[in-house]
């Protein structure tokens, strides 16, 4: 049964926003434009990105269920705008510096403990989509707890890249630490979400049909983080001094890609 079938609103524009990365962009947005200086826009846009998308997807939508996601959103970033109004100079330079880590902490706090208490909080935006037989299936469950963990885990890994570049080099604008580890990890963690549902279906195709899995595709996860490594080399030339580690990302990156998209191709779909 459609989504239309049951209810559920259709659409470009409903499908956008039952897209779990869509509750997820503040707190990208957050992480990856706060910095000295810039604590009050960074948190200002993503409480404004909070409010916005959580209006439009209930006007979209008016029978959409309130999501865990986009309650801890509107709470945390409302809560950090009314700290950094009131708070001193001190008080506001250590926001700059280290709110980054608690936004990232926060947010994987949220993903593991939504699995802890069996509620992924990216199985709220799937039951948008898909039909209410299909929510309780072994396979659904298991998907939405593959996804959750892997933002939880890339969120851990950018929260821990931004504490080592201002705890260990004291330096919160590191390109490395402040961007390039942090920007790595939340795209795996988009087309994981992305890639994964369609792994996951194919699987349950053969189970049903009594046949043996088949292995895993990684390639065709892997394909466009190889990608990645292309624009990092370019940005590493550009604003670093070592331009013999840009010019071999670059290269790698192209050949990696393209073997990994050779094999990709070659993968059952």
């Amino acid at each position: 049964m459609s989504a239309q079938a049951h209810g559920k609103a259709t659409g470009p524009m409903a499908g956008f926003l039952d897209n779990p990365v869509v509750g997820m962009a503040p707190w990208i947005i957050f992480s990856l434009l706060v910095g000295p200086g810039r604590f009050e826009l960074a948190v200002g846009l993503a409480l404004a990105v909070s409010v916005a998308l959580t209006v439009l997807s209930h006007l979209v939508d008016r029978d959409s269920s309130w999501k865990i996601l986009e309650l801890a959103d509107i709470v945390f970033f409302a809560a950090m705008a009314v700290i950094g109004a009131l708070a001193s100079e001190g008080t506001l330079n250590w926001l700059e510096t280290y709110a980054g880590e608690v936004a990232n902490i926060a947010l994987a706090v949220i993903a593991f403990g939504s699995m802890a208490v069996r509620m992924p909080f990216t199985l709220q935006y799937a039951r948008e989509q898909v039909d209410p037989s299909l929510w309780h299936t072994r396979g659904f469950l298991r998907t939405n707890y593959m996804i959750t963990g892997a933002w939880g885990i890339a969120f851990l890994v950018a929260a821990a890249a931004g504490a080592y570049g201002d705890l260990v080099l004291h330096n919160p604008s590191n390109m490395w630490t402040g961007w390039i580890i942090q920007i790595l990890a939340i795209v795996a963690a988009v087309k994981f979400t992305v890639w994964y549902p369609d792994v996951a279906r194919a699987r349950a195709v053969r189970e049903a049909a009594g046949l043996p899995p088949e292995p895993t595709p990684w390639a065709g996860f892997l394909v466009p983080l190889a990608g990645t490594l292309v624009p990092v080399g370019i940005a590493v030339l550009i604003f670093d001094n070592m331009w013999w580690l840009g010019a071999a990302l670059i290269v790698v990156g192209s050949l990696l890609t393209k073997t990994l998209q050779s094999r990709a191709d070659q993968e059952p779909a």
